[in-house]
């Protein structure tokens, strides 16, 4: 009796040795070995995991970038992040133009006021399936607030004034979460243009010049000047509404001088401002008159 459970001690060890160095054969056969420049690559990102890249997140980010390289990265990344990746993977930083989201809405409770109010799930997505706007307009913003919550930067707040979104240029990365999230495509990423303005359509309204007018005050009607005053050919009109290319824009901001409706956009907003008047030369002070002395003859 003895004999046969110290059997079947010894036979089970025997097999876990077996099973032990079948599994060990089999890791070593299909080991996978990890470039160790992932991890250093991971750190280098912004670390947000945002989703804006399509990736799981950060370190799946990594693993394409050290993967493949002409990747051209992470859409949030700054030119600091751009640089140390490039730092360690030998690369050359490549050069990025900086984007922000802008929003081609200008309506709002200003200039659509409120005809009827809306009572129900506050959501974007919810109410544009069954509500064309408190002001009328089927296609601007709702201003509920889909795109702050998807913001992960906190980069956009809506403005309590005017009913829109805003974007704060310091905190915005351009990832385009807001942009996704927004069911009237109303959010766009543009060029930063810090220098020259941000010039694009402040609508996406496609009625027709009539309906179009009525809903808002500074709908774009389709009307085509900012076509003809636009000496880079970088605006269409297509759908009775005017769009302007972000790769042909120079800023010159002729379209804004000749559009009838003020629906052209420029930001920052001191862009629009006019120069201040140099102050007027102080006028030269007088010279008090001589008095000539000596005894008259």
């Amino acid at each position: 009796m003895n004999e046969t459970i110290i059997y079947s001690i010894v036979l089970l060890a025997a097999l876990g040795l077996v099973l032990a160095l079948i599994l060990y054969l089999v890791a070593q056969k299909f080991k996978v070995e990890e470039d160790p420049r992932i991890d250093l690559v991971a750190e280098a990102l912004p670390g947000a995991n945002c989703g804006a890249c399509g990736k799981a997140g950060c370190r799946d980010m990594a693993v394409q970038i050290v993967k493949d390289p002409a990747y051209t990265g992470c859409p949030v990344c700054n030119e600091e992040n751009i640089a140390r990746i490039a730092e360690i993977l030998g690369r050359i930083p490549e050069k990025k133009e900086p984007s922000i989201a802008v929003v081609r809405c200008q309506g709002g409770k200003v200039n659509s006021p409120s005809r009827v109010g809306f009572e129900g799930l506050s959501s974007c997505s919810y109410a544009s399936s069954v509500f064309p706007g408190e002001g009328g307009c089927p296609f601007g913003c709702l201003g509920l607030g889909d795109c702050v919550q998807a913001c992960t930067f906190g980069a956009l707040h809506i403005n309590p004034e005017t009913g829109l979104p805003e974007v704060d240029p310091e905190k915005c990365t351009a990832c385009g979460a807001c942009a996704k999230a927004c069911p009237r495509g109303v959010i766009e990423i543009r060029k930063k243009r810090e220098k020259t303005g941000r010039v694009f359509i402040g609508c996406v309204n496609q009625q027709k010049g009539p309906s179009a007018m009525k809903v808002c005050k500074v709908s774009c009607i389709g009307c085509g000047k900012c076509v003809q005053a636009c000496p880079k050919k970088a605006i269409t009109v297509a759908n009775n509404l005017a769009y302007i290319d972000d790769t042909l824009c120079v800023a010159c901001q002729l379209c804004v001088k000749v559009c009838p409706r003020n629906a052209i956009a420029v930001l920052p907003v001191e862009k629009l401002r006019p120069a201040a008047p140099k102050p007027a030369a102080p006028a030269p002070a007088e010279e008090p008159a001589r008095q000539e002395s000596g005894a008259q003859a």
